[in-house]
């Protein structure tokens, strides 16, 4: 089954963030709670886990790309 993953809030006054770096590609696999993404606020930089287990099928953000909270941000495929 596809599982779309969406951005979550980082800060109650945050409603944007800047992509890091990915910790996971298309085709890996992870597990809830294991880190997806790094991203940067305007104050600090947070390790956003996953909320689903399975496969990254699609990542729909570069490094550098601005996240709107509630984006979709990754697909993921689980069994």
């Amino acid at each position: 089954m596809k599982q779309m993953i969406k951005m979550p809030r980082v800060a109650e006054t945050t409603d944007e963030v800047y992509l890091v770096s990915w910790a996971k590609q298309v085709g890996d696999q992870i597990e809830i709670g294991e880190s997806l993404m790094e991203v940067e606020t305007d104050k600090a930089t947070v390790q956003i886990p996953s909320p689903v287990s399975g496969t990254i099928m699609e990542l729909l953000f570069n490094e550098g790309d601005e996240i709107k909270t509630g984006a979709h941000v990754a697909s993921c495929e689980s069994a």
